[in-house]
């Protein structure tokens, strides 16, 4: 019937029912294109969401429109079911379209164009005329919604052209994937994670360290033999002492000098500023002069042991 209808002297006409020989001989699960009867030049189609996009088993619709000097010239592209990506009913812009003739060659038919317009979808539109950008979310919505129904468009004989292209490829689509968990989900759970870890650690209890910034000073018992002759006394005296450092000195307050923390490291008055002195507390103050107290009457008996062995008293004469 077609044939009798067109001129098949007519290279475009030619061109089309050998296209659409072709594409009936080796249909594809990814897109569908069919001419309407009583016109070869308008064309409707369908074609699948690219995988591992957020259009991924969507079904977009659309309309090609073959000018008369095709394949020569390039057909104009419509979509017809919303998308994010391109306006609808609205010639969009690509290089495979009328919008830029000086890129299309003749080798070219409609099976490439559907084939690079699924290529095209998750690209960028910078701006690009008949593009949209819509969020990830917003498209994935759209893309579950374009599976319950075909677009309304156009007159009876369209409408059951979109219809039967659509029943088509549904029976090709497999459901509806589940979406990856979002990076704020994730970073969420490493969150928590993070939270958990820190509160055990404040639990878990902590070991004394020795205390820091001690000093020991080590000496030795006095030991005196009273009763031994001059020449074996002998006698070490000294004692064992541990103070700690003071903490850091607060800041002094405005007007005032900041006293200064240091230790004496050369004998008396010589200091070197920037280090810490040695701080002792009553009860150690106490210990030390008993400590003396002690050396001094031990050393008083010893000398009084010599001189009565030289037989010398003070206030007597032998």
């Amino acid at each position: 019937m077609v044939d009798k209808k067109y001129n098949m002297k007519n290279p475009a006409v030619k061109r089309i029912l050998q296209e659409l020989k072709e594409m009936q001989n080796n249909p594809s699960d990814e897109y569908m294109s069919l001419p309407l009867e009583d016109n070869i030049f308008e064309w409707q189609f369908a074609i699948r969401g690219p995988s591992d996009t957020e259009f991924e088993s969507g079904i977009y619709h659309g309309r090609i429109q073959l000018p008369p000097e095709y394949p020569f010239k390039p057909p104009a592209f419509m979509l017809l079911t919303p998308n994010g990506r391109f306006e609808t009913q609205t010639k969009i812009c690509l290089s495979i379209s009328q919008h830029h003739p000086e890129h299309w060659q003749p080798s070219w038919s409609v099976r490439t164009a559907l084939v690079a317009l699924i290529a095209f979808m998750p690209t960028k539109p910078d701006g690009a005329l008949g593009s949209l950008d819509y969020t990830k979310e917003e498209r994935r919505i759209l893309a579950i919604k374009s599976r319950n129904v075909a677009p309304k468009f156009g007159t009876a004989e369209r409408q059951t052209l979109i219809d039967e292209i659509h029943e088509h490829l549904m029976k090709k689509l497999p459901p509806v994937p589940e979406l990856p968990a979002t990076n704020g989900v994730a970073e969420a759970s490493d969150e928590a994670k993070e939270e958990e870890r820190i509160e055990q650690t404040e639990e878990s209890p902590i070991e004394d360290e020795p205390q820091r910034n001690s000093v020991v000073l080590n000496g030795h018992e006095l030991h005196v033999d009273a009763n031994a002759g001059p020449i074996a006394v002998s006698f070490s005296a000294g004692f064992q002492m541990t103070t700690q450092a003071l903490p850091a000195v607060a800041a002094a307050p405005a007007g005032q000098q900041q006293p200064q923390l240091v230790q004496q490291v050369a004998g008396p008055g010589v200091v070197a500023p920037g280090r810490f002195t040695i701080y002792q507390t009553s009860s150690e103050f106490g210990l030390t002069f008993l400590a003396i107290g002690l050396t001094v009457a031990i050393l008083a008996l010893f000398i009084k042991k010599l001189m009565n062995l030289s037989g010398v008293m003070p206030g007597f004469t032998q």
